[in-house]
């Protein structure tokens, strides 16, 4: 199949090993994943931040640069949702397009669970808020995370309570932002995880984040890394 990667930009600018390890892992199960090189950003941070017309523009520009693809595989169920459910109202003119969430990817379109992975460390898996009310992975993630030979998944308190990210809200709500991180990360070592895992990078930069100024011994890693493990 012929794939093209989605990088997004927090994955671009931040965590660059997790678009790598999905492009090792597609091309590990044999498909040829392209990177189309005029991708910018999706749009997500201006319609969040009330400025629709360049979402718009940004809009059009994601569909033009990405059609004629099988398939568009993203490592973030963030930017997945905003093209998939957003543009509908941003561009209805255009053509829907096959983009898809890295982990509901190989579970539902190629029904791949046993990557061969091996990542021997207690994991906890954080839901994000896009993944959970936009993107709708389901069990997905974990389904993958339980075939991974020697990883012990462990349970998340309040996992579906959110780390206090959400884009620009961080950054105008701080105080809010801070406290609602504070509880995430508490439930985080709570867990006696050695790694935290996510499928967005903007919420691992947060959790990531907040655990190291804890300077505490838990890590955050995307989902995809895990899975590129051998």
């Amino acid at each position: 199949m012929r794939i093209a990667l989605f990088v997004t930009c927090v994955a671009d600018a931040m965590f660059p090993d997790a678009a790598s390890a999905t492009v090792t892992l597609l091309e590990r199960l044999g498909h040829d994943v392209v990177f189309p090189e005029g991708q910018t950003c999706c749009g997500q941070m201006h319609l969040n931040s009330g400025y629709p017309e360049e979402a718009t523009r940004l809009a059009r520009r994601f569909t033009k640069i990405f059609s004629g693809f099988e398939a568009i595989v993203a490592p973030s169920a963030s930017c997945v949702g905003t093209v998939r459910e957003f543009y509908r109202d941003l561009a209805p003119t255009a053509r829907p397009l096959p983009v898809y969430e890295l982990s509901e990817f190989l579970v539902r379109r190629l029904h791949r669970e046993d990557l061969g992975a091996s990542f021997p460390h207690r994991v906890v898996y954080h839901p994000t808020c896009h993944s959970l009310r936009v993107t709708h992975v389901g069990d997905a993630p974990v389904r993958l995370l339980r075939r991974v030979r020697g990883l012990e998944l462990v349970e998340l308190q309040r996992a579906d309570e959110c780390c206090g990210f959400g884009g620009t809200f961080a950054l105008k709500n701080s105080d809010t932002s801070s406290a609602i991180l504070a509880d995430k990360c508490d439930c985080v070592e709570q867990s006696g995880a050695d790694v935290c895992t996510a499928l967005d990078g903007s919420c691992l930069l947060q959790i990531g984040g907040g655990l190291s100024r804890r300077r505490s011994r838990v890590r955050a890693m995307h989902l995809a890394q895990i899975l590129a493990s051998t």
